[in-house]
């Protein structure tokens, strides 16, 4: 656990230089609009410990599995959204010596990330060869209005020295990915040009093997001015040219103590949204549109961008520094990550933060990210993440038939890009198959949250229909149990593999089946043309099929201990010795100390397996129920996966636990900025960061949909003094202010409104508030 990050209710600051952490502080301090994004590097050379990034959405490669041997249905290759051209250049060489800060000393030192405005940056004075200082002072965003461009305001002032000056700024596409399988790099040259204070380069992703897999272009280009003080000054240019990379170089004579600032304007235009015909010139079009704004204009435009997004969902907590400071951060980086403006996106763990996982979808879309983008922004965002996965229903129907499934069964990937399965670890692949539940899920919650159940029809029965087609192929029928098991699976707990009977993937095959059946005779009874329809498209023998589903859903199995009165994890857990995290306390984190063999030996939890479907289904089971196994499970759990202890604050709330849910929540909350797994330098956990806004809205805000209501079960931690958050639910903006015994309710815009606080009813009248004692 690191503690180098200053508290701050709005930034996250490094002061002074901590080069051992600087792969840390630059997944810290990443950027993005949604569209492109990139990882907190220096523009200036840079010899010390980083990892240069640079991403652009929507474009990536089929990096080409590598195993040692092979099975039938294994992926051919690992997607993963690829290192693109470094847009940042601006090397400085001061009378033939290089600024850098790895070799030169380091006297001041602070960079400061504004989460406010998302603005990044970074004042430092640094001493070269012979007692020369210089300071340098650099701001740089993404814009949040031109979402294909960024730019750079870069400062340096020569204190106490007169010298020569050279300048190269630049566009570096000869770049590769830390994690290729091969070590190959997935870029050929296009076209590249270069003029007076600008330059283009054009970039192809490589040719792969599979068909299914498109090539992308980009084209990134860039302009710059130079201002001596307030003063625009000319200067003469040398082109650069090289293999993916073009530059414009100049030299400037410095004189002591004052200031010479480069103003980069770029862009990054991808063939995903511009015709490869026009894609050139489309670049220099919109080069010209920003560097016409000028940076204050668009530090303005961006200002006022994020003041919007702000306005909508920051979470204010009072009396903790620390925690305000995590929320805002966790919320920031959501919001940069996924705007929901194109539904052929979606949300990858690292975001734009780094390559580990390879900047592709899995379940932690449907069970996470989902609810936030219900409660903070407009419906169509969350409604573009469920369509995105019924674009891909036939890809999903695919893989399933690549495992042997058949007549529509839908297993969705749990790793992808464009809907086929591209995940290479084996226990993963095959076995992890309650992304499937988790995608049923995310139907329910959305339909539940916003009351748009036209989605059903529209979309969601045909997603159903497919999920359910393959659970019901999946269980096979034991004569020694009398029951229908699932043999050979891996639930979210992944330091169980291959196990049989896994209790959360059992209960959320059943519960599908049943949300399935419930969808088709509403629909029957309400339009039966629609429901002939859908028939129709799925081919669905609908009595038939019907009715095995209900046969499961009579005689599912689920391992229960009747001793100890809880749900067991799998069949077989109590075989293992039970012990306590308290055991291993210097064995953490065990994915890093132990064998992979005495991991899966052991009872210990990565995530929370049993308490995640309590989690999902809490209406299900008695809080007695849900006692007795948070007791059973939470002492074995370790939380080495990040989408563990958000569960834990939200349940632990429920429970009337105050102690452990604030002590988890400061675990999610500040995961990586205090580097609690020693894997922020890998990049962010962008996923989860939308379970730590669930650990205060769901978790100490206590929110549910009950009978179309918003209900508030709230309760506030000692270290706080008061919060408040705020969501929207069906056309009204509420703000909901939490001090003491008191929950306030401010409905800021739509009609009036009845919420539930702690199942007492009452109504907030339009631009009304109403408090309640609780």
């Amino acid at each position: 656990m690191k503690n180098y990050i200053t508290h701050d209710e709005w930034c996250i600051v490094e002061n002074g230089f901590h080069p051992e952490f600087n792969e840390i502080t630059e997944s810290l301090m990443s950027l993005g609009n949604g569209r492109m994004g990139g990882r907190g590097n220096f523009e200036e050379k840079f010899s010390g410990k980083t990892l240069q990034g640079n991403y652009v959405a929507g474009v990536w490669f089929p990096d080409k599995t590598r195993v040692g041997w092979w099975k039938n249905g294994y992926p051919n290759y690992f997607a993963k959204v690829i290192n693109a051209c470094n847009w940042t250049g601006i090397d400085i060489e001061i009378d033939g010596e290089v600024v850098d800060l790895n070799t030169s000393k380091v006297l001041d030192f602070t960079r400061t990330l504004n989460m406010k405005t998302g603005v990044l940056e970074r004042i430092c004075t640094i001493e070269l060869t012979g007692g020369k200082t210089l300071k340098i002072h650099s701001q740089r965003f993404l814009s949040l209005v031109d979402d294909e461009s960024g730019v750079i305001k870069y400062s340096i002032t020569p204190v106490n020295f007169y010298a020569t000056a050279k300048i190269t700024i630049s566009l570096d596409g000869d770049v590769s990915n830390k994690d290729s399988n091969h070590g190959e790099k997935f870029w050929n040259e296009i076209a590249k040009e270069t003029a007076h204070g600008e330059a283009f380069l054009t970039l192809e992703t490589k040719k792969s093997a599979w068909d299914t897999v498109p090539t992308f272009q980009v084209c990134t280009g860039m302009t710059f001015e130079v201002f001596k003080g307030l003063e625009k000054v000319d200067f003469a240019t040398f082109p650069i040219k090289s293999e993916k990379y073009v530059a414009n170089e100049f030299k400037i004579n410095l004189e002591e103590n004052q200031t010479y600032t480069i103003v980069k304007y770029a862009v990054n235009l991808s063939s995903e949204n511009h015709t490869i015909e026009d894609l050139t010139e489309d670049t220099k079009s919109y080069i010209a549109k920003i560097s016409q704004k000028g940076f204050e204009q668009m530090l303005a435009e961006q200002t006022a961008a994020w003041a919007k997004k702000w306005e909508g969902n920051d979470i204010q907590i009072e009396g903790d520094v620390a925690a305000q400071q995590a929320i805002r951060f966790n919320i920031f980086h959501l919001q940069q990550t996924y705007t929901g403006e194109d539904a052929r996106l979606n949300i990858g763990p690292k975001g734009f933060t780094g390559e580990k996982y390879g900047g592709v979808t899995y379940w932690d879309t449907e069970a996470y990210c989902l609810p936030f983008y219900l409660s903070t922004s407009e419906q169509k965002v969350a409604r573009n993440l469920l369509v995105y996965r019924h674009n891909h229903l036939q890809k999903a129907i695919e893989n399933a038939e690549k495992l042997g499934f058949s007549d529509g069964a839908a297993l969705y990937p749990m790793v992808t890009m464009n809907g086929e399965e591209c995940h290479n670890e084996w226990e993963i692949t095959f076995e992890e198959i309650h992304r499937n539940g988790a995608i049923a899920y995310a139907i329910y919650d959305y339909i539940r949250y916003t009351g748009d159940s036209k989605y059903l029809e529209e979309y969601g029965l045909e997603v159903l229909t497919g999920i359910s087609r393959f659970w019901a192929q999946r269980v096979n029928w034991s004569s020694d149990k009398n029951k229908y098991v699932m043999l050979g699976v891996t639930g979210p707990n992944e330091y169980e593999n291959n196990v049989n009977n896994n209790w959360y993937t059992n209960y959320l095959a059943v519960w599908c089946l049943k949300y399935t059946l419930e969808g088709f005779k509403t629909l029957k009874n309400q339009n039966l043309e629609k429901f002939n329809e859908i028939i129709e498209k799925t081919k669905l023998n609908f009595d038939t099929e019907a009715s095995k589903w209900q046969h499961i859903i009579d005689n599912m199995y689920f391992p229960y201990d009747e001793n100890r009165q809880v749900f067991l994890q799998q069949d077989g857990f109590l075989d293992k010795e039970l012990l306590t995290v308290e055991a291993i306390t210097k064995h953490r984190p065990i994915n890093q100390k132990w064998s992979w063999d005495r991991i899966l030996r052991s009872c210990f939890i990565k995530q929370a397996d049993v308490l995640q479907g309590m989690f999902f289904f809490e209406e299900d089971f008695s809080i007695d129920d849900l006692r007795r196994n948070f007791d059973f499970y939470e002492p074995m759990t370790v939380h080495e996966s990040s989408l563990s202890p958000c569960v834990h604050v939200i349940l632990a709330a429920k429970l009337g636990r105050k102690d452990k849910a604030y002590e988890m929540y400061v675990r999610t909350a500040r995961l990586d900025i205090d580097d609690y797994n020693n894997d922020t330098e890998d990049g962010l956990h962008i996923t989860s960061m939308a379970g730590t806004w669930m650990s205060v809205v769901k978790g100490f805000g206590g929110l549910r949909v009950k009978n179309d209501k918003l209900s508030f079960e709230p309760f506030l931690p000692e270290q706080w003094e008061g919060f408040s958050f705020r969501v929207g639910f069906r056309g009204n903006a509420l703000n909901i202010v939490i001090k003491g015994n008191n929950i306030k309710i401010e409905n800021i815009t739509g009609d009036k409104i009845k919420v539930l606080i702690y199942g007492k009813e009452i109504e907030v009248g339009s631009k009304s508030s109403a408090s309640v004692e609780y």
